[in-house]
């Protein structure tokens, strides 16, 4: 059994670490937050990394990290790791999306309302001895117009609390379909601007993007109306600073609700800090109990299921799909993954090593997740070729890229089996298909290899033998195989016409040498023998077999 060694720091809930302990093939180092230089000389022994946002892990750190599949942020944001050198050095990195959603919107509305209701300044009046009723006169947030800027799933929960306080509420997002505005009762706003020019109240609950950095800029403050409030719960960066400042000083807006700052802490000197219109938080929205506690039980949960299955649902740095959808591509991604490592592996056979094209076909089944298939099948093209460079699907497409493989993939034609996946692999004017079959829930199977029909299991171990289609090649085949400790799973002989040319696909266990090969090619009739020992993750094989 192989055995995984897992870092933690930032003091992650207990419950999340817990996880990972309970796994016997886990051996889990947690530490306290340092310096990521200190972590230089023995980041390198890990398998997987679990932490929180305290601790930077920039390119240099993850280049020596050469052991290293899979990061843990326990929480939203990515900011303190470098996710394009994960990516390209092939780490996945999973956080936490929705373990801190309640937390954040009841936060946001927690703030909102003190700040309404002038709930510090009437603490510390009360705390100074005065009774200060007369000039703590509030508002009520009761049919006030909230605008919300992304409706994911903080910015659905800020709308639910938000009809509850008899609030209208309207939103934009343009990345989120027209139903699910219905659905949550929210108004569809077609641009930001128009948004803004009715919002009374705006919260952001976007990530931080090229797109939304600086997104509530001086022209976009301006539009609001004049006494509106601003709260920002998402990430830094999203509103201005500066503009913000300049809106409050100049009286257009009446105040601003923030607990993340472009850059943390905020500076004692900062002006918002001296603000009476401000109401500031230190970056509280998941500094709830349970919200510490989900997102750790979140991330640890999917980390586990990355280093033990390959399971990589909950990745930032790869296309995605959810657990239930990932769950039925398994199939398929195994499929996509053989199919291309057995047409490289022949056609470098027939003297065709340089691989220029890979088109993938796939059946209606699997649409939407066309992407993540072909990140599949560029795994397949590459591992066997690509020595000790870590391949997968997080930067397999970029690698093949790096080659000048094309990569494409298009639909199965109509009327083909809709769990069907192909591969066309083209190079030196040579092309192979091989296709198969991936029903979700049972095994995938591989239906052609080149111009013959066949019906064989794609394990790790293939080897692929053509022949003159006459008596006693398959004994003979049997025999080479038997005397090398070679142990055969399934033989599938196919022929395109009596006494012509045949190919026989046959399933091993166990990996096969190029000693093997030759011992086969040596066989009478037998005209080619290609061994493909592809790639797979142990228990991804063993679940098919």
């Amino acid at each position: 059994m192989a055995t995984f060694r897992i870092l933690v720091t930032d003091d992650v809930d207990p419950q999340g670490v817990e996880l990972l302990r309970a796994e016997p093939s886990f051996v889990v180092d947690e530490r306290p937050t340092r310096p990521w230089r200190e972590l230089l000389g023995e980041i390198g022994q890990y398998d997987a990394y679990v932490g929180r946002s305290a601790t930077q892990l920039p390119g240099e750190l993850l280049r020596e990290a050469r052991q290293l599949r899979v990061i843990g942020r326990a929480g939203v944001g990515t900011d303190n790791i470098d996710l394009a050198a994960a990516t390209a050095l092939g780490i996945a990195v999973i956080n936490a999306p929705s373990g801190n959603t309640i937390s954040v919107a009841e936060l946001f509305f927690g703030t909102l309302l003190s700040f309404v209701r002038h709930l510090p300044r009437a603490f510390n009046s009360m705390r100074a001895g005065r009774w200060d009723r007369g000039d703590l006169l509030g508002t009520e947030v009761c049919g006030r117009t909230l605008g919300i800027i992304g409706l994911g799933r903080i910015g659905g929960e800020v709308s639910a609390r938000a009809h509850a306080f008899g609030m209208r509420v309207i939103a934009y997002d343009p990345y989120v379909q027209r139903e699910r505005f219905e659905v949550l009762r929210v108004e569809r706003c077609d641009s930001l601007p128009s948004m803004l020019a009715r919002s009374q109240v705006v919260t952001v609950h976007t990530p931080l993007t090229d797109e939304t950095r600086g997104m509530l800029g001086r022209d976009a403050l301006a539009r609001l109306p004049k006494d509106a409030i601003v709260a920002n719960f998402a990430r830094g960066g999203i509103v201005d600073d500066v503009a913000l400042v300049e809106a409050l000083k100049g009286g257009h807006l009446h105040g601003a609700l923030l607990d993340v700052y472009a850059k943390e802490p905020l500076a004692a000197d900062h002006p918002l800090r001296t603000m009476e219109n401000v109401l500031l938080t230190p970056h509280l929205g998941a500094s709830t109990a349970e919200g510490q506690r989900n997102v750790a039980v979140d991330v640890c949960a999917d980390v586990r299921a990355a280093l033990l299955s390959g399971e990589l649902s909950g990745a930032v740095n790869i296309s995605g799909v959810d657990r239930a959808r990932w769950q039925e591509l398994r199939g398929a991604l195994f499929l996509a993954r053989q199919t291309a490592a057995i047409g490289r592996a022949m056609l470098a056979d027939r003297g065709s090593p340089a691989v220029e094209q890979l088109t993938l076909h796939v059946g209606r089944q699997f649409g939407g997740a066309e992407g993540l298939l072909a990140s599949a099948a560029a795994e397949g093209l590459l591992a066997a070729v690509m020595g000790d460079d870590r391949i997968n699907l997080i930067n397999a497409r970029a690698r093949a890229s790096e080659r000048g493989i094309a990569i494409a993939t298009i639909p199965a034609l109509a009327g083909e089996d809709a769990n069907i996946v192909r591969a066309a692999i083209s190079g030196d004017e040579r092309q192979i298909t091989i296709g198969g079959v991936a029903v979700p829930g049972a095994a995938p199977r591989l239906t052609r290899i080149g111009e013959f029909k066949v019906d064989v299991a794609p394990r790790r171990t293939l080897i692929v033998l053509t022949n003159a289609d006459v008596p006693g090649v398959i004994g003979h085949v049997g025999t080479v195989l038997g005397d090398a400790g070679v142990n055969i799973a399934e033989y599938h002989q196919a022929r395109m016409t009596q006494g012509g040319e045949a190919l026989a696909a046959i399933s091993v266990d166990g990996h096969v040498g190029e000693n093997v090969r030759r011992a086969l090619l040596d066989v009478r009739d037998v005209r080619s023998a290609t061994v493909i020992n592809a790639t797979a993750n142990d228990a991804e094989e063993q679940s098919w077999t």
